[in-house]
C-alpha cells in the first residue's frame, strides 16, 4: 500500500487516507498519511486496562521540526479553526504501509524516514527517524509529544486538574496526567526539557461530518532533542507498562520478524486474498486471559454476532485453528438462557443478550471448526453442551419473546429492541424492528437443527438427534410455504409480524440459499439471485434497501438521527459479499465462467484496499455512486467475509496445509 508524492502532498488525498497498527490486546494507534488527527480516535498510544474493555487515549499526537542551517523545516501537521499549522505534508515525497506505516520526508538534500509500529502483546508504540542521507551534516530533531488522557469515545479540553508534573531520568521521562489512568513512559536516546504548554482547539473533521462535537485542547509537557546521524536511527517509544528498562530496537527486530512470518505464510497468487490475510489479524486480541475479536477499528470491542460471522473467514480458512477455538470456548461460558452475549460493554463486564442471530451464528461457526479442525473431542466436552443450551432456549423460550413458534420456525421481538443484524436505533425509535420472523433467523435456526442432528448422532444421542430432525422437518416446510413472494419472485424479508409480511427487497434473504440447501429450489434460488443483483449489489458489496424502495437512502451523512435512519436502508455492506458468493456458486456451480464472474464481485473491495484504511475494509458505503467508504475505516466481517468466500468457494490458496473448497459441506 503506497502513497506517492502527489497523494501525499494532496492535502485532502492525505487526510482520507488513514492507517491503523493494532497490539493484539485491544490497544491501536491510528492517524492520517498527512500527520493530522480527524477522528477523536486517532492517537498515538491508545490502550486497553487490563482485563477489561475500558479504552484510553494517552498519547495523542507529536509535533516534530527539525533544524538545518539554523531553519526550522516543519514535518506535522494539525488542523485548526480556518487554519491548517504546520504543513508537514508538503515535505511529505511517499508514504508506504507495509511492514508499518513509514514516510519519507526530503527538504532541500535531507531526507528523512519516519516510521510508527505498535509492539505485539505489548502497550507500546515506536518511533523512529533516519537519516537517510549517506554522507552530509548531523541535523537536530525536536519531537514534542500532546498527552490527554481520556476515555477515547470523549474530548479533552484545558483544564486546572491536570497535573503537569513529570519525572526526568536519563534515557526515561514519565508522566501521569490524571489520577486512575496509566502512567506514560517515553523512552527516548536525546535530551528532555520540561516545557508544559498547551495547544487548543484542534479540530477533527469527521466528528463534525458525523454531527458530533470535533474540538479538542491537547497538554503538551515539553520536547525531546535527538540527533539524527546519516544512516543511524533514532527511537522514541511512548509506552503504558510498568517498566524502567526497554530495548527498542529489539522490540522493533522481533516485531519485523513476526509480520514477516506472516507475509510470507501467504502465498502471491492473489494479492486480495494476500491483503486480506494480513488485515485478519488485526482483530483477533488476547484480554486477561481469554481470546476474543474487536467488530472494528476504530470505535468497536468484541460482539457475539460479528465475531462469529467473521470467525470461519479470519480463524479457519487462515488456518488458526487453536484461536477460533479459545474464541468459541470464551463465548460457551457466557452462554445465558440459551444465548450467547452480544455485546461486552466498554464499561463493565456485565454482557448484554440482545441479539436473536448470535447464538444462531455461534452454532454455525462451531460446525465450521469441527470440519477444518476435526477436534471432535473438545467440540464434544465444551462447545456440544453450549449448542444444547441455545436451542433447549429458543425451544423453551428466552428473552425478547425469542422462541419456537408452532410451525418450527424461529419468532421474537418486543417494543424498543433492536434484535437482528439490522439493529439501528436512536433514543426509542427502531429503524427497522423486524418483529416476527426474519428471513434469516429462520436459515440460521434450520442450519442449527442440521448441525444438531448430525452432532447428536455423532456423540451417541440419538433421541437428541431425532427431535432436531423432526423440528427440522417442519420448519423447513412451513419457510417453503410462508416466505415464497409470488408476485414478486423473491422472498419475505419478514413475516408474522405485528404488520403486513414485508416484501421489501433487502439481502438478508440470500442466507437462505447460502446456509441451507433445501429451502428453496433451484429456479427461486435464481430468481433471488437475480433480484439481488439487479437491485442490491454494487461494486463494494450489497445495499441494504432497494433504491426504487421509498425508504431508499442513498448517503450515510448527517448527524446520528439522519446516519441511523439510512445504516440499514440503502447503505452498502461489503461483509454480504461472502454469503452472496457463496449463494451464486451454489447455485450456478462451480465452472470456469461462474468462478470467474464470481470473482468479479470482489474487484471493487479489492481497489478500496487503496482508499480509507489503507489494506483494510470499510464497514459501510454509500447505497449511490461512488459509494463513499463510511463507518469503522477497518471492520471484522468486512474483511473476514470476502476472505472466506476466497478460500472456500474460489479455491484461493492462502495458508499452508489448509484444503480449499472441499470445506464447503
Amino acid at each position: 500500500m503506497k502513497v506517492k508524492k502527489a497523494d501525499c502532498q494532496n492535502l485532502n488525498r492525505a487526510l482520507s487516507l488513514e492507517w491503523l497498527e493494532t497490539n493484539g490486546r485491544g490497544g491501536f494507534a491510528s492517524g492520517t498519511v498527512s500527520g493530522a488527527n480527524t477522528r477523536r480516535y486517532q492517537a498515538l498510544l491508545l490502550t486497553v486496562q487490563q482485563p477489561g474493555t475500558d479504552r484510553y487515549v494517552l498519547v495523542n499526537h507529536i509535533e516534530e521540526w527539525l533544524s538545518v542551517d539554523g531553519e526550522q523545516i516543519l514535518l506535522s501537521t494539525n488542523l485548526y479553526p480556518d487554519t491548517v499549522h504546520p504543513q508537514g505534508y508538503l515535505h511529505c515525497t511517499s508514504f508506504v504501509s507495509i511492514p508499518w506505516p513509514t514516510w519519507i520526508y526530503t527538504y532541500k538534500r535531507k531526507t528523512i524516514q519516519r516510521e510508527i509500529l505498535c509492539i505485539w502483546g505489548r502497550d507500546a508504540a515506536l518511533v523512529r527517524w533516519k537519516l537517510t542521507d549517506p554522507m552530509g551534516d548531523d541535523v537536530v530533531l525536536t519531537v514534542r509529544p500532546m498527552l490527554t488522557g481520556r476515555d477515547y469515545h470523549a474530548l479533552h479540553h484545558e483544564n486546572e486538574q491536570l497535573s503537569a508534573q513529570a519525572t526526568i531520568n536519563k534515557g526515561l521521562v514519565t508522566w501521569q496526567p490524571y489520577q486512575g489512568l496509566p502512567v506514560v513512559r517515553a523512552f527516548h536516546s536525546g535530551t528532555y526539557r520540561h516545557a508544559p504548554d498547551w495547544y487548543r482547539q484542534v479540530r477533527f473533521p469527521l466528528e463534525q461530518e458525523r454531527g458530533l462535537d470535533f474540538g479538542e485542547d491537547w497538554w503538551s509537557p515539553g520536547y525531546f532533542l535527538l540527533t539524527l546521524k546519516p544512516g543511524e536511527e533514532q527511537t522514541l517509544t511512548f509506552t503504558s507498562e510498568t517498566v524502567n528498562r526497554l530495548d527498542s530496537a529489539d522490540l522493533a527486530h522481533k516485531e519485523r520478524a513476526r509480520r514477516m512470518r506472516v507475509q510470507k505464510a501467504v502465498p502471491d497468487a492473489d494479492r486480495l486474498s494476500n491483503a486480506l490475510r494480513q488485515a485478519a489479524d488485526s482483530f483477533l486480541i488476547q484480554r486477561g486471559t481469554y481470546h476474543t475479536m474487536i467488530a472494528g477499528y476504530p470505535w468497536f470491542t468484541d460482539w457475539g454476532r460479528d465475531t462469529f460471522i467473521s470467525l470461519p473467514g479470519l480463524c479457519l480458512v487462515t488456518g488458526q485453528h487453536e484461536m477460533a477455538w479459545h474464541i468459541i470456548q470464551t463465548f460457551s461460558s457466557s452462554i445465558s438462557e440459551g444465548m450467547v452475549p452480544n455485546r461486552f460493554p466498554d464499561q463493565g463486564e456485565h454482557p448484554e443478550y440482545n441479539s436473536i442471530d448470535a447464538s444462531l451464528w455461534f452454532v454455525h461457526a462451531i460446525d465450521r471448526y469441527l470440519t477444518y479442525s476435526e477436534d471432535a473431542t473438545r467440540v464434544r466436552s465444551i462447545a456440544w453442551p453450549a449448542i444444547k443450551q441455545i436451542l433447549d432456549g429458543y425451544r423453551q423460550g428466552t428473552r425478547y419473546n425469542i422462541h419456537m413458534d408452532v410451525d418450527g420456525l424461529i419468532i421474537g421481538g418486543a417494543p424498543g429492541t433492536q434484535l437482528t443484524w439490522m439493529d439501528a436505533k436512536n433514543s426509542d425509535w427502531v429503524v427497522t424492528p423486524r418483529y416476527g420472523k426474519p428471513i434469516e433467523i429462520q436459515a440460521l435456526w434450520l442450519r442449527a437443527l442440521e448441525i444438531s442432528a448430525r452432532l447428536a448422532a455423532q456423540f451417541g444421542e440419538p433421541d437428541y438427534a431425532e427431535d432436531c430432525r423432526k423440528d427440522r422437518a417442519l420448519g423447513v416446510e412451513s419457510f417453503r410455504k410462508k416466505f415464497w413472494y409470488k408476485d414478486g419472485r423473491y422472498l419475505y424479508d419478514t413475516i408474522d409480524g405485528p404488520e403486513a409480511d414485508d416484501t421489501s427487497i433487502r439481502p438478508n434473504q440470500v442466507f437462505a440459499i447460502a446456509l441451507c440447501d433445501d429451502l428453496l429450489t433451484r429456479e427461486q434460488a435464481i430468481q433471488v439471485l437475480h433480484i439481488i443483483k439487479d437491485h442490491l449489489l454494487t461494486p463494494v458489496g450489497l445495499r441494504t434497501l432497494s433504491p426504487t424502495d421509498v425508504r431508499y437512502c442513498p448517503r450515510y451523512e448527517g448527524g446520528p438521527m439522519e446516519r441511523d435512519r439510512a445504516y440499514h436502508q440503502g447503505t452498502v455492506w461489503p461483509f454480504l459479499l461472502g454469503p452472496f458468493v457463496t449463494a451464486w456458486l451454489k447455485t450456478f456451480g462451480h465452472t470456469g465462467k461462474t468462478r470467474t464472474e464470481a470473482r468479479s464481485f470482489l474487484h471493487g473491495i479489492e481497489a478500496h484496499l487503496q482508499e480509507a484504511c489503507l489494506g483494510q475494509v470499510s464497514e459501510i458505503f454509500d447505497g449511490d455512486p461512488p459509494h463513499r467508504p463510511r463507518g469503522c475505516p477497518a471492520q471484522a466481517w468486512s474483511v473476514a467475509e470476502p476472505l472466506r468466500a476466497l478460500v472456500e468457494d474460489l479455491g484461493v490458496s492462502i495458508a499452508t496445509g489448509v484444503t480449499r473448497s472441499s470445506h464447503r459441506k
